[in-house]
Parts: C-alpha cells; sequence; structure tokens
C-alpha cells in the first residue's frame, strides 16, 4: 500500500491542474476515515473555485467536493465502516487533506456513506452533494419536512404541486426524487428542462410532467398541470436561473414559496407576495436530522429508493481528464454527469 498521495491542485486562481505529490494525510480525529479515491465527479463549484478562489483560499488549492473510493483507515471512533467498505462522500475543499481531487482524502464518517455492490465507483462519484444540497433545498428552503431522516422535524409544509427548475441539472435531478419521497403520490411534481431530457425526468425520476424551459408558455402549461388549473404551491430553483415570468406558475391563492439555491451569482429577487429563501449546501447544520443525511442515503441506495440521478459520461483519466471535465462543466453542462477516475 502506498505512503504517497497524488494532488490535482491549482497552483494560483485561474491557474490549471498540476500534479503535486505528499504524504498520504493522516487521520486526525477519532471519527475520520481515510479513502482511496477511485472516481470524481465535477460539479460547477470546482471550476469556479479555481478561477475564482473561495474565502480563505491558500494556494496551491485541491478542488473536488465528489468522489467515491475505497476505505483504507478508520479512526477509534468509527463505526459504520471498516478497511475494504466501498463508499461515497461528500468531500471539503476548505482544507486540502479533505478534498476530493486526489488518490487519498479524509473525511468524517458523517459525510460518507457505503456503496451497493450494484453500483460502480464511477456510478456512486457524484451522488453526495446534489444530494445533501437537495436536502437543504426542501428542509430549510421549502421548510418541508423529510420523512427518510431519522430525526423529527418541526416544519409542516407539504405542498400538493411544486415545479422545479433546471429538473435535468444534478441538484433537479436530486430534489425530483426526493419529493416523490417526502411527498404523497398524489403531489404534482413539475420540472423544466430541453425536450430531450423530459422522458428521463418523468419515467425514470417521478415527475408528474416535464416542462420545455424555453417556453414562452411555460407558467400556463405549469398552471394547466395542477388541479383546477389554479398553479403549483411552490417553486425549487435548481440552478438559480428563474425568469420573471416563472413567477407567474404560482397559485395565486396558495402559499407561494420560492427556494433558489446560490450559485455565486446575483440573487433573483421574487416579485412581492413571494416567500422567497435562498439556500446552498453548507447550509446543511441548520437542517434537521442533519446528522442523518448521508446515513439515509445509504439506507435508500440499499433499498433500491433513490436511483442515479443522471447518466454519467466518464471524461477521461487523472489530470488530463480533471482538466477536460472542468472545462466541459465551465461551457455548460446539462442532462449527465461528468466523472473522471483515479
Amino acid at each position: 500500500m502506498s505512503t504517497q498521495n497524488t494532488q490535482y491542485a491549482a497552483l494560483g486562481q485561474g491557474q490549471p491542474l498540476t500534479t503535486q505529490t505528499s504524504a498520504k494525510p493522516a487521520l486526525e480525529a477519532a471519527d475520520e476515515v481515510l479513502m482511496r479515491v477511485r472516481a470524481v465527479a465535477i460539479n460547477p463549484a470546482d471550476y469556479k473555485m479555481v478561477g475564482q478562489g473561495q474565502r480563505g483560499a491558500v494556494w496551491p488549492l485541491v478542488p473536488g467536493l465528489d468522489g467515491a473510493g475505497v476505505v483504507e483507515a478508520v479512526g477509534a471512533d468509527v463505526r459504520r465502516f471498516a478497511v475494504g467498505d466501498r463508499v461515497l462522500a461528500m468531500f471539503s475543499p476548505a482544507a486540502n487533506r479533505t478534498a476530493s481531487f486526489q488518490t487519498h482524502a479524509v473525511l468524517r464518517e458523517q459525510k460518507v456513506a457505503r456503496i451497493p455492490d450494484a453500483w460502480s465507483f464511477e456510478e456512486a462519484a457524484g451522488l453526495a452533494t446534489c444530494y445533501m444540497t437537495a436536502v437543504v433545498g426542501l428542509g430549510l428552503g421549502l421548510a418541508m419536512p423529510l420523512p427518510f431522516l431519522t430525526d423529527s422535524s418541526p416544519n409542516t409544509f407539504q405542498p400538493s404541486s411544486v415545479l422545479v427548475v433546471g429538473g435535468s441539472s444534478a441538484l433537479g435531478a436530486a430534489t425530483l426524487q426526493l419529493l416523490r419521497l417526502a411527498l404523497p403520490p398524489s403531489t404534482v411534481i413539475l420540472a423544466t428542462s430541453s425536450p430531450k431530457h423530459h422522458s428521463h425526468l418523468v419515467s425514470a425520476l417521478g415527475a408528474t410532467a416535464a416542462l420545455d424551459r424555453n417556453s414562452p408558455e411555460l407558467a400556463a402549461q405549469a398552471r394547466a398541470a395542477c388541479p383546477g388549473g389554479r398553479g403549483v404551491d411552490a417553486i425549487i430553483d435548481a440552478v438559480g436561473g428563474a425568469s420573471d415570468t416563472v413567477f407567474d406558475a404560482l397559485d395565486p391563492a396558495g402559499p407561494r414559496r420560492y427556494a433558489q439555491v446560490w450559485t455565486g451569482g446575483p440573487e433573483i429577487v421574487a416579485p412581492a407576495g413571494i416567500d422567497s429563501v435562498l439556500f446552498r449546501g453548507r447550509d446543511l447544520p441548520r437542517v434537521y436530522g442533519a446528522a442523518d443525511p448521508m446515513p439515509a442515503l445509504q439506507r435508500l441506495l440499499e433499498q433500491g429508493a433513490y436511483k442515479l440521478p443522471l447518466p454519467i459520461s466518464v471524461v477521461g483519466h487523472g489530470l488530463d481528464g480533471l482538466q477536460r471535465g472542468l472545462e466541459l462543466m465551465r461551457r455548460g453542462v446539462s442532462g449527465e454527469k461528468l466523472v473522471v477516475t483515479l
């Protein structure tokens, strides 16, 4: 077993990734897990992190929020995992030792989930961040109870209809699944995307109907898909790109809730009378059941209740693959998850 760690790091803001070698990170806390990373998924935050830096960024910076691999060591207090387990995790580039763009990384046990035997590393690599952000979007953004988490929640909002803007994004695809798990079967769950993704959103992810994101009649079509043509109770914006007209999809006599993910750009200002919340993945500690989302994801995967949100596209291996993946993500990706093997 190697004692060295290969990192794919940016030496400065806007710089391309380069390969550097360091000692394999050591466990520093009793609840930590050391992972040999086998595959990583590319997120928009990765190229933004390299291009724009982050608060308190220290260069060289190792990016990477998502990945999957094999457990190589566990701390004394770790109970859910053992050496040799195949796992996925939500990583944290706030420190290089906890980022995913490297062959070895250290994570807190609560950020890790076991991969079912039927799933490959490549399929599992991109699950964590979109799932965890969807938990925040529903639990904090819309203040919904999430029954798949074990901790009880005082949230009581159960919309009878929801519109997901950006249904073919990784976050949108995760959100559709969690809405279907959290709400009664009769709930109308609508999603916007380009038409080529409509079949996947409905047949695989549980949307009641998918709507053309570019249609000038989008709001009218969303209202027509709801009982009595009244419109939806809530909108969750998974891409931070709602147009002014999409708010016309809301039922004028309903709760009129709008939750938008933070993308680093300007916040969308909702019209007066709409309850608007901006959410981001790092808001997870504010969600009831915040310690349980990854164990819950593991349970859902084992039960077959949570499916691969989007088809994966393996774009390469190592440094060249990461550079290509970041460039493709910068140009814009929809309807698939970019993955790189390590």
